[in-house]
């Protein structure tokens, strides 16, 4: 199996879990940590939704992290400028594609979604941004506009399109179904975005990089509305696992960013969890190990040196 880019959206998707509130500082370590562990972009957030979101993004945006640092906005000239404005530029816009979102929620039609599609997307590339597009609610929309939307997208120079479960209605079968369709009708680079409200995120995941998505979402630990979404540790392990697929990202990195997300988050980390649940200590589903243990503090003074 080929070897997704990694899109990590726990700073924006994350954050909307319940109950959960990064402070500036966790959400710029969090960053940091993601960069060392090698991920292809960090998404880091919205600046529509604020000052003190903005700041963050800001103090992400100027660390010079090998990462790419983008942000999340709606189709309006005032989002991509509140992004412009904190230093991004890569820029991520995010469309309504199905009925249920363009009828009923926005009261509008097909064409006005394309109309500040091409808007939005001109104005951001005209400002020298690189530019993705997300089709919200993907997978209940009608596919003949979602393959308008794909290439209209494509002619007006998006880098990429998300594929977007945003419900988290589809199973594996589907979702690899659905996205061989569409990768043999659109030329841009497909990237998925799933959620897990049916346990199905990260296999849906795994049938989309088979389906031919070269980039995937997810989130560290699989934090995420409602449900969450694909979990970044699970994903790994299972193309490693199964398909001996490595994402060539940081181990030891990976757990220190797995057990402070979590910690910031106030959630169970992965292995506590399981032990929680299920009775068994880690060393029944890990091998043995001789790892060090070390305030979260005192590995990061060590990374640095």
């Amino acid at each position: 199996m080929q070897r997704p880019l990694i899109i990590d959206v726990t700073l924006r998707d994350g954050e909307q879990a319940p109950g959960v509130v990064f402070s500036i500082e966790e959400k710029v370590l969090i960053a940091r940590l993601l960069d060392r562990v090698g991920v292809y972009q960090i998404e880091a957030g919205i600046p529509a939704m604020g000052e003190i979101e903005q700041e963050a993004i800001r103090t992400i945006a100027a660390l010079g992290l090998q990462s790419r640092v983008s942000t999340w906005n709606r189709l309006l000239l005032t989002d991509i400028r509140a992004s412009l404005a904190c230093g991004v530029r890569d820029i991520h816009i995010c469309a309504p594609i199905s009925e249920i979102h363009i009828r009923y929620k926005l009261h509008q039609s097909h064409r006005w979604v394309l109309a500040r599609l091409k808007e939005a997307l001109s104005y951001a590339l005209a400002h020298g941004c690189r530019v993705t597009v997300g089709a919200e609610d993907a997978s209940r929309a009608e596919e003949s506009f979602l393959v308008e939307f794909a290439l209209v997208s494509q002619e007006l120079g998006a880098e990429r399109l998300r594929y977007c479960d945003t419900v988290g209605i589809l199973d594996p079968f589907t979702t690899f179904e659905r996205l061989s369709r569409l990768r043999e009708k659109v030329a841009i680079p497909l990237e998925f975005h799933g959620h897990n409200d049916f346990g199905m995120a990260t296999a849906n995941t795994l049938a989309a990089v088979k389906a031919g998505c070269s980039y995937v979402d997810v989130t560290v630990g699989g934090l995420g509305e409602r449900a969450g979404n694909t979990s970044l540790e699970e994903l790994a392990a299972a193309l490693k696992g199964i398909y001996g697929t490595e994402l060539g990202l940081g181990d030891r990195v990976l757990q220190l960013l797995s057990r402070y997300v979590a910690r910031a988050a106030n959630r169970v980390s992965t292995q506590a969890e399981y032990k929680l649940r299920t009775g068994h200590r880690p060393s029944a589903y890990k091998a043995l190990t001789t790892q060090p243990i070390q305030p979260i503090e005192n590995m990061l003074r060590v990374e640095r040196r």
